[in-house]
């Protein structure tokens, strides 16, 4: 077994850690309090190859293999959750159904311009009576003539309603099968498109600094080859990119924790009480040494995972485990750091403050702690 990893995967962990605390970190804090999506640092985290990373060099993506941008969204959380968030959704989410399932055509429309940070995309998928429960989504589209017609609304989704946002994906009920259940299908609609409208959401717990919409969709007319993929395939499609894109919030989670872990070692080799620094005692020791213990589980366990994805055998369940495991690590790991830095964890001026916020959108985000722990079971024969 070789747990190392290459010289380009080394190489890009140095370089996009050296880009999150130059560019990220300095601004974070201030983005979070204003609630403020930042155009210029997505077109930056653009410039240095962050969208596209698994994408094909034929529509301007950058080819790397899955581990390769697990790591980068892993460095990126490890300064600010909020722009990990860009860059996860803009990936597995946007580029990611438009890449797997787009025909030719399509995908050289869109792909070059998502690719190179120009511009973002949007997954439509959660609804205001439908987050868990995917199979409750009440959007529909009908169709007349040589277009369909969109009703309905989504809620949640990242990167949407910012100006930089090209366009969504969005899954609709296009009819019943024969079992009587409801036929998904997934359509491309552009931002603009008469009868879309995207609302920012703000007064956010976490990821202030992500661009979070809702959507509206009122008689919404698309040309029928905005189909993604064929009619019906809606909702294969839209568990085959959940899948993928539980690898990013175990990223982000584990990036997080990193970060969170990180903080608190610094603080406690430095903080003194009773005449020496609080990491000599061993309450504060221990809290650290199970963070680094529980950190180095969560790698190997996502690392595992985007493995078994690079070499095209099957990691849903290992995808699970390791969403699962890492959102639900950092929240572990931030409650340490707020409680080593008392106080003054409680403080916005103090990084583990916002750490512990962020946190908890990764135990609801890509299926809940509880589908995940659903999924496992369904897989261990339960």
């Amino acid at each position: 077994m070789d747990f190392d990893l290459t010289k380009e995967q080394e190489m890009i962990r140095k370089e996009v850690r050296k880009f999150a605390q130059s560019e990220i970190a300095p601004v974070a804090l201030d983005l979070d309090e204003a609630e403020e999506f930042s155009t210029d640092l997505t077109r930056k985290m653009g410039e240095i190859g962050l969208f596209g990373m698994f994408v094909s060099e034929a529509y301007e993506g950058q080819a790397m293999d899955y581990i390769s941008y697990i790591i980068a969204v892993e460095e990126i959380a490890r300064v600010d959750g909020s722009q990990a968030a860009t860059i996860a959704a803009g990936n597995s989410l946007g580029i990611g159904p438009l890449y797997y399932f787009g025909n030719e055509e399509q995908k050289k429309k869109y792909l070059p311009k998502l690719c190179s940070g120009e511009a973002l995309w949007g997954f439509g998928l959660t609804e205001p009576t439908a987050g868990s429960d995917a199979g409750g989504s009440k959007t529909t589209a009908v169709r007349d003539g040589n277009e369909w017609v969109i009703n309905g609304s989504k809620i949640f989704i990242t990167n949407a309603a910012s100006e930089m946002t090209l366009g969504v994906t969005v899954q609709a009920i296009t009819g019943t099968r024969a079992n009587g259940k409801p036929e998904y299908t997934c359509f491309i609609v552009e931002s603009g498109t008469k009868g879309f409208k995207a609302v920012p959401m703000k007064k956010k717990m976490m990821w202030r600094a992500s661009n979070t919409a809702e959507l509206y969709f009122d008689d919404v007319r698309v040309p029928a080859e905005n189909i993604l993929g064929r009619q019906g395939d809606g909702f294969h499609q839209m568990l085959q990119t959940l899948d993928g894109g539980r690898l990013s919030i175990g990223a982000m989670g584990l990036g997080g924790a990193q970060g969170a872990y990180d903080t608190a070692l610094k603080y406690a080799q430095k903080r003194e009480q009773f005449g020496q620094p609080i990491s000599k005692f061993q309450a504060v020791a221990f809290k650290l040494a199970d963070s680094a213990m529980e950190i180095e589980c969560g790698r190997n366990l996502l690392y595992k995972a985007c493995w078994l994805r690079d070499r095209k055998r099957p990691f849903e369940k290992e995808a699970a485990m390791a969403k699962l495991y890492c959102s639900e690590l950092m929240g572990r790991v931030a409650n340490h750091a707020v409680q080593i830095h008392g106080g003054y964890g409680l403080m916005k001026e103090y990084d583990v403050e916002r750490f512990y916020r962020d946190q908890k959108l990764l135990d609801i985000g890509e299926g809940t702690s509880e589908v995940q722990r659903l999924v496992i079971s369904r897989y261990i024969g339960c």
